[in-house]
């Protein structure tokens, strides 16, 4: 391992604290029932209380699981509108009969103590109602990306918050991983000089009959759902803004499938110095990468968005990070932020100004036109 990322390895584990979340990621459900008991016999005191709204597979199979590995916040309820889910939630995470809700009374989760947080984990056309209606219960939420599927229903979340008083975030985990934090690290200092081209892709098979193939959930195709991990890595990374874009669709070959969205999109960001950021995403082809090519050299990441297994390159070597949780992490640091009282780093106004670009790209695809993007 090179001195460059040892130096940032120990700074990393020094800045974020990471000795109490560098557990591996619990896959069995001995290990998964004897973290929750020992959390049941904890103090909560200093623990914020989070109610996952939609237990899906994220829900069910990350974010739940990362809640037994988290040192400020816990899962303190569940909202849900399956009841055959609700017995193995409760002996799994010791969950009480009166933090469990439906969809019907969800309202009724501002009489709560217990809960603080209120996690919108459903499908994209639904997260604008239920963070309005999470603020209007007088809670702090956190919102699934993307943030919503217009720019409007974007402002209406971020209008509920300041007139409650409570912060808004949006589900970025990136924003808490070593590895994309230094691309980012990177791109912003210069380290290897001026940035010339930044490309990014990611795309997996999608299979056939879910509310992401289906626009009025999903709000698009690959795009909203991956397309947008691109789109944030090519800003972080570059430290800069879109300025233009234009797009391209790709050829549907199964037109079963994707009879309502996009199987496949690339598109072409101009930024303010003459960058161009070249990204693709697809839901019928696998890529999975982030790279700068720089004027000393290229810096990479050749798996950039996975929940773990991230791989990284530099002219100074490979990328060394320690192991985490990427949402155990993110929810610690939200909840650390709402304890303290300070901005969150991945708030809904960087939501929103990811919805806008995501239009954009839209737009620029149906038209075949470059399309400008203004700064708000």
């Amino acid at each position: 391992m090179s001195k460059l990322y040892r130096s940032s390895r120990r700074k990393f584990i020094s800045n974020l604290g990471l000795a109490g979340l560098s557990i591996p990621f619990a896959n069995t459900e001995d290990l998964i029932t004897s973290i929750a008991t020992k959390q049941k016999n904890m103090p909560l005191q200093k623990k914020l209380g989070i109610a996952l709204v939609g237990l899906g597979g994220y829900a069910s199979g990350q974010l739940a699981p990362a809640l037994l590995q988290t040192s400020h916040c816990y899962l303190a309820g569940i909202v849900t509108g399956t009841p055959s889910k609700i017995p193995v939630w409760k002996a799994k995470y010791n969950i009480p009969d009166k933090n469990i809700y439906s969809y019907e009374n969800y309202d009724q989760i501002k009489n709560n103590p217990d809960i603080d947080i209120i996690y919108v984990v459903l499908p994209n056309n639904m997260h604008a109602e239920y963070t309005i209606r999470g603020f209007a219960a007088g809670k702090h939420v956190i919102c699934e990306k993307p943030m919503a599927i217009t720019v409007a229903d974007c402002d209406s979340m971020i209008s509920a918050a300041k007139k409650a008083n409570r912060f808004l975030s949006i589900g970025y985990r990136l924003h808490f991983d070593p590895y994309n934090l230094e691309m980012a690290r990177l791109g912003t200092a210069k380290k290897y000089g001026d940035i010339k081209k930044i490309s990014g892709g990611l795309g997996f098979k999608a299979t056939p009959h879910q509310w992401r193939l289906q626009k009025k959930y999903a709000g698009g195709g690959p795009l909203m759902d991956l397309g947008i991990y691109v789109s944030q890595g090519m800003c972080y990374t570059t430290g800069m803004e879109p300025i233009a874009v234009t797009a391209q669709e790709g050829k549907k070959t199964d037109l079963q499938r994707f009879s309502e969205v996009e199987q496949s999109l690339t598109w072409q960001f101009e930024f303010p110095n003459g960058l161009i950021g070249y990204g693709s995403t697809s839901y019928d082809d696998d890529m999975n990468f982030l790279k700068a090519e720089a004027e000393q050299g290229i810096f990479e990441l050749t798996a950039a968005y996975t929940y773990n297994g991230l791989k990284g390159y530099t002219p100074a070597g490979n990328m060394q990070f320690p192991l985490i949780n990427q949402q155990a992490q993110q929810m610690d640091g939200i909840a650390l932020s709402i304890k303290n009282n300070k901005p969150s780093i991945v708030p809904g106004e960087m939501g929103r100004r990811d919805v806008k670009y995501l239009q954009a790209i839209y737009e620029a695809m149906r038209t075949g036109k470059r399309v400008s993007i203004k700064a708000d």
